[in-house]
């Protein structure tokens, strides 16, 4: 796998914002002020509290791995912190059929004095121009603002859902798997975390690795936990003993009532018997009468595992956003439920994933060449190819929306080839 930090930053970028008298260049991890002043000037991006010194060196830690970039004013002094921030990584995403290398892009940040001069503009797609440039054949990110990365060809890919359950009106249904529940802290909740999320990864599309710093924030080992001293976790063993699940979450007393609400961070399993049992011990948990989590798949059996399901609200919304840039590789990689032949024309104002397609489809794979040819079976811009890609969302829906140029029976035919056995999920941020 190619490493991120290798790649210089993007030419085009640097010139347009060199036009605006702007400095735009990878962060020399090596020097503390360099280092401090990105994750501080990331920090004030999110809105965050400015971290204390230990936080800056956790997080140092954290991103040594990835390529991280600021811009600059010209004229700013050693340790000044950057206008603008970005980093990213390449990872595994796991796909139908497999995995395929994405370009990750996270810390996007435009400093409130800084806006409107085409910074954004110049991060994303000197993102891009990166990824393309190393051979990447698809970018990703988490967002925080929905409406910003439509115009760079992202589309959100990976919906999630998030459950809030009133437990006294819900109860409880399922059978008691044989299994049993420890309660795990610290580095014991981190390993757990770790290991299971990696082992679950592989079972759906949409997922990507965690990484050292991610579980060590959630189990509250690494300093700059919210509520560090809330921090619970419980793991499920099946009835050999083996690791099948594990929880983390915090409870929060409701004002006046003398019960909680459980807040789960993250809930993996490896089993239905696992999922289950985690589900089975969140609801029924002594004086919790709300518990919440988000970032489920949305075909998540909750609402069948429970007497009253409306009792169970299920909110679904965006959280992964894909991009292609190489449209041949991307969609040779995955693998496929119905056989497909047709001819598709994909229009990418950036130009990278621009051009007519035959997609043939046999045997669960695919096979992409150019067409030269003015018709098309179905014309796309690269957004709505990159939302249908990991199998998370609809043809149909995307035809009925207008994004999709092609008949009914074209569109479902690209549902029963591109569909995901189970819905895609995403169970982090990044």
């Amino acid at each position: 796998m190619t490493d991120a930090r290798r790649i210089p930053v993007d030419t085009v970028s640097a010139e347009r914002l060199a036009g605006r008298e702007l400095v735009y260049r990878l962060i020399d991890l090596q020097s503390d002020a360099d280092a401090e002043a990105f994750i501080r000037a990331d920090a004030r991006g999110f809105l965050g509290a400015d971290p204390t010194d230990e936080v800056v060196a956790v997080d140092r830690d954290g991103i040594r791995e990835r390529r991280n970039v600021g811009v600059f004013e010209a004229d700013s002094a050693e340790g000044a912190w950057p206008v603008a921030t970005v980093n990213s990584w390449i990872t595994p995403l796991t796909v139908p059929g497999g995995e395929i290398d994405m370009w990750a892009i996270s810390s996007v940040t435009v400093s409130g004095t800084h806006r409107r001069r085409g910074i954004a503009r110049a991060l994303l797609e000197g993102e891009l121009r990166a990824a393309a440039s190393a051979g990447v054949a698809i970018a990703g990110l988490t967002v925080s603002e929905a409406t910003i990365y439509g115009r760079y060809g992202f589309a959100s890919a990976i919906p999630v859902a998030k459950m809030t359950v009133d437990t006294r009106r819900a109860g409880w249904a399922a059978p008691t798997p044989d299994g049993r529940f420890e309660y795990v802290a610290g580095k014991q909740l981190k390993a757990d975390l770790a290991a299971v999320h990696d082992a679950a990864r592989s079972q759906r599309a949409g997922q990507i690795p965690g990484w050292d710093l991610r579980w060590g924030r959630m189990s509250g080992v690494a300093p700059g936990h919210p509520s560090v001293a809330k921090v619970r976790g419980v793991r499920y063993l099946d009835a050999q003993g083996t690791l099948q699940g594990v929880m983390v979450y915090t409870l929060d007393e409701i004002p006046g009532v003398f019960r909680s609400e459980m807040s789960i961070s993250l809930l993996a399993s490896l089993t239905p018997d696992a999922l289950a049992a985690l589900w089975g011990f969140a609801l029924q948990h002594d004086l919790v009468d709300r518990v919440s989590a988000d970032l489920r798949p949305i075909d998540d059996p909750l609402p069948w595992l429970v007497v009253d399901r409306r009792g169970v609200e299920v909110r679904v919304h965006d959280h992964g956003w894909l991009r292609i840039l190489d449209v041949a590789a991307a969609l040779e990689t995955r693998a496929y439920r119905a056989p497909l032949d047709l001819l598709v024309r994909v229009e990418d104002a950036l130009g990278f994933a621009a051009g007519t397609w035959r997609l043939t489809i046999a045997g669960g794979r695919a096979t992409v060449t150019p067409a030269e040819t003015t018709t098309a079976d179905a014309v796309l811009d690269v957004g709505t190819l990159s939302a249908l890609y990991v199998g998370g969302v609809s043809a149909t829906q995307l035809r009925a929306a207008g994004r999709l140029n092609a008949t009914a029976d074209t569109a479902a035919a690209i549902d029963d080839a591109f569909r995901a056995a189970q819905s895609p999920v995403l169970g982090i941020w990044y």
